[in-house]
C-alpha cells in the first residue's frame, strides 16, 4: 500500500521506493455479467471505492440503446473509477485511477467479484512517476 510522506499535501506516494502521482489500473473484463444495470454499477463503484479507502464525489452514468452498453464514471477526490460495458460481447473495459494512500487494488478485486468474468487482463500504469 502506498504512503503519503507527513508534511506532504500533493498527494504524491512512495510505493517500492519510487515517487509518483498514483496508480492507474486497466482492466478488461471478459465473459463479464451486471453489464445492464447503472444503478447496480454504481452500487459496486462505491463498494470498490470504500474498499480502496477513497471518496466519492459524484457518479454518472450513461445507458446506450440498443445494446444496453453502460458507460459510468465515479469521481472520487483521489481521481476515478470508470467502465464501459459491451453487453452483446460479454466484456467490460475499467480504469482504476488513484493517488493518495488508496489501494486500486482492493477496487480492482470488489469489480471482479461484481462483474464475475472468465478471464481479466489487467495493466497498471505508475502516473506522475518522478524521476
Amino acid at each position: 500500500r502506498p504512503s503519503v510522506a507527513e508534511g506532504d499535501h500533493d498527494f504524491f506516494v512512495e510505493k517500492d521506493g519510487e515517487r509518483l502521482a498514483g496508480i492507474h489500473l486497466l482492466l478488461d473484463m471478459w465473459n463479464a455479467r451486471n453489464l445492464e444495470n447503472p444503478q447496480k454499477i454504481e452500487l459496486a463503484f462505491r463498494a470498490a471505492a470504500k474498499a480502496a479507502g477513497a471518496t466519492v464525489l459524484s457518479v454518472f452514468h450513461h445507458s446506450f440503446s440498443p445494446s444496453g452498453g453502460i458507460s459510468c464514471i465515479a469521481a472520487l477526490a483521489e481521481s476515478h473509477i470508470s467502465v464501459h460495458t459491451w453487453p452483446e460481447r460479454d466484456f467490460a473495459a475499467i480504469d482504476i485511477f488513484m493517488c493518495g494512500t488508496c489501494d486500486p487494488y482492493l477496487a480492482a478485486s470488489t469489480l471482479r467479484r461484481f462483474f464475475a468474468p472468465s478471464s481479466v487482463e489487467m495493466t497498471e500504469q505508475k502516473r506522475g512517476l518522478l524521476r
